[in-house]
């Protein structure tokens, strides 16, 4: 089968990956041959017999290797760091009997196929927009053949959508997915169950009491965990790399303020900042004009030295949320109870009781002028 050839430099990286995973398929065959010559040699001879030289074997094998191996797949098999190991082999195996011109065109079959699978599945990816899911996949699986061996399998793309409506109905895909390597079952398995059991984690602390101006439109998990940072910035999607942009960010836009910035970085809500970031950078907002303000408006600094941190959280979400080039506003308090009533992820019951004591909070007002329903925050919340 003819391996798509389209332009651009994402299916150039798709084709370079199909083949390296390629190579891992040969590379199983090779173990798997060469361990059927040792074990006849052990049984017939007594021993096995010495590898020859890899020198020696290296010139010998990349000749028939050359010939007889597709030149994408051949490149990259003797551009590898166990080359000199896979030529002593297959050197070893044409002593033992084996012809190398029909041995070499089989493997090179099965190569093939993989890597042609894979190309396929990563163009039917691209086009279904589920790239993302596989990249998700990596960050989130340790290094190793299960994992190379997913999105090489046929189901893959189906896989990848079930993952996208999991992560619409808000479950967790990182740990789905963590779990299925742990228990060592199928991922299609682990998805097709949490689909038939339609589990909902519950609603954590951490993400009850986050409700409100910094987390507006946020894409807020359930089941937040600020306590461990690297997790919380796993479940708000947010890389390392992404984590160390956007620290760089604040240290840039707070010269001669390091401590200062070292606080806002170490504080335990520094992750919904950091989402807060990421959001705004996806939607082309000018996000270190935004962090400017810190120094603009450095009201912050007063108050209980053990609160800076948490002033500085707050002084965060107004320089994000207020447009560039208004005046810096002084902050004000906003009523969380109400927010709270307000998000939909929030318990139904525990929405009205909110609701109810928000309402109960604000003064009173003439018959004509009451208000209905929790009092008003700066945004909508989730």
């Amino acid at each position: 089968m003819a391996t798509p050839t389209p332009e651009g430099e994402p299916f150039a990286a798709a084709a370079g990956e199909a083949v390296q995973t390629s190579v891992m398929a040969w590379r199983l065959v090779m173990a798997v041959a060469d361990a059927v010559r040792r074990q006849q040699q052990r049984r017939h001879k007594g021993k096995e017999e010495d590898l020859p030289p890899a020198e020696q074997a290296v010139s010998e094998a990349a000749t028939e290797v050359t010939k007889l191996v597709p030149s994408d797949i051949s490149a990259a098999l003797m551009g590898g760091a166990d080359w000199p190991q896979m030529a002593q082999q297959l050197v070893a195996l044409r002593r033992a009997g084996v012809d190398l011109g029909e041995f070499l065109p089989r493997v090179g079959d099965i190569a093939v196929t993989v890597r042609d699978a894979v190309t396929a599945n990563a163009a039917r990816a691209a086009r279904e927009r589920t790239g993302q899911w596989e990249r998700m996949l990596r960050e989130t699986l340790p290094a190793g053949p299960v994992r190379e061996a997913i999105p090489s399998s046929p189901t893959w793309p189906d896989i990848a959508a079930d993952l996208a409506r999991l992560d619409e109905r808000g479950v967790d895909v990182r740990q789905i997915l963590a779990a299925a390597h742990d228990e060592g079952v199928d991922v299609h398995q682990a998805v097709a169950r949490a689909l038939a059991e339609d589990a909902v984690p519950p609603v954590s602390r951490d993400a009850v009491r986050s409700y409100g101006p910094l987390t507006t439109g946020l894409d807020l998990p359930r089941d937040l965990d600020l306590s461990d940072r690297a997790r919380a910035l796993r479940q708000l999607a947010i890389s390392p790399a992404e984590n160390e942009r956007y620290s760089r960010w604040v240290l840039e836009a707070m010269p001669g303020r390091e401590r200062e910035a070292g606080l806002l970085l170490a504080h335990r809500q520094w992750p919904l900042v950091a989402a807060r970031m990421a959001q705004m950078e996806s939607e082309g907002m000018p996000v270190r004009e935004h962090l400017t303000r810190l120094l603009g408006d450095t009201s912050w600094e007063k108050g209980p030295g053990p609160q800076l941190g948490s002033r500085l959280v707050e002084a965060a979400t107004d320089a994000l949320h207020q447009p560039v080039g208004e005046a810096a506003a002084s902050r004000v308090k906003v009523n969380t109870m109400a927010a709270r009533a307000q998000s939909a992820t929030l318990d139904p019951t525990k929405r009205q009781a909110a609701g109810k004591s928000a309402a109960s909070a604000k003064p009173a007002l003439a018959p004509h002028r009451q208000q209905s329903g929790p009092a008003p925050s700066r945004g909508k919340t989730r």
